[in-house]
């Protein structure tokens, strides 16, 4: 009964995550500050219900959700929550929080309706490992950073193409400053990297130590390393080479998109992050 409950709980906050993301769409569509409202408070009581998920998970469990794919794409949705509620109080940027949830909701919501596979959850109860736990929570940290340096670099080709053209209005002025979008993007992909890199340290250490004969060529730790030289690329291009503007927002978008065939499709073809699969 309880479990029922809980099934029925969930999937009323899958459709608090879906009225709050279309509230956000009609703000952005035609200046509706009190749809904009409205979806915050609903996109907060999202945050706390899956914050209590998480706990009464980890409870159950005894270990934090993160060995699955579908425990990482929960905790990956509500990483995206947290940091898009977090920027919407320190900087009031209304757009960023939208275009972050429809993708928080996207992922969400595969994680909702995809089949689970008692399979993955078996063999991870095997395979707990504190240093895998901080392996991939580390890596999903980062992979929350770089989606919202997207979300930022999205923005600014918005905001420059409506300039270009220029389309003056409320929404354009909402927006946000292109320096800003820019600075802000730049900032959470020197955030990102790091913790991939230690992340991608402490995953190689885990699988020298607990898979004898592992793949080093693996498509998903190729593909690891792969993300991590473009968004390398990404910040010497902007410290160094003093890329800006239009160029390095496409550089950044071009880069997410690597992360994209990364975690879907390298991560389906592995033989070694069957976590995965």
């Amino acid at each position: 009964m309880l479990e029922l409950t809980m099934t029925r709980l969930h999937e009323a906050t899958v459709l608090l995550y879906a009225l709050s993301v279309l509230l956000y769409f009609m703000d952005f569509l035609n200046n509706n500050q009190k749809a904009n409202k409205v979806a915050f408070w609903l996109l907060a009581i999202v945050w706390l219900l899956q914050t209590i998920f998480l706990f009464l998970y980890m409870a159950r469990t005894g270990r934090f959700p993160v060995l699955t794919i579908f425990e990482g794409l929960y905790f990956y949705a509500w990483v995206l929550i947290t940091l898009s509620l977090v920027i919407n109080r320190f900087l009031r940027a209304d757009f960023i929080v939208f275009f972050t949830n429809v993708l928080g909701f996207m992922v969400m919501a595969i994680h909702t309706f995809a089949p689970v596979q008692v399979e993955s959850d078996v063999l991870a109860q095997r395979l707990v490992s504190e240093l895998l736990l901080i392996h991939i929570t580390m890596a999903i940290l980062s992979y929350g950073a770089f989606s919202l340096s997207f979300v930022f670099s999205l923005l600014y080709m918005i905001q420059y193409d409506l300039l270009k053209r220029k389309k003056w209005g409320k929404r354009l002025q909402r927006l946000g400053d292109l320096s800003q979008l820019e600075r802000m993007s730049f900032i959470l992909n020197g955030i990102g990297v790091p913790i991939l890199i230690f992340s991608l340290i402490l995953g190689l250490q885990w699988a020298y130590i607990k898979v004898p004969g592992v793949h080093w060529f693996d498509l998903k730790i190729v593909g690891s390393f792969i993300v991590l030289a473009v968004y390398s690329v990404y910040l010497y291009m902007k410290v160094r080479k003093q890329l800006y503007g239009k160029k390095l927002a496409l550089l950044n978008i071009f880069s997410f998109i690597i992360l994209l065939i990364n975690f879907f499709l390298f991560g389906s073809l592995s033989t070694f992050h069957f976590w995965v699969t």
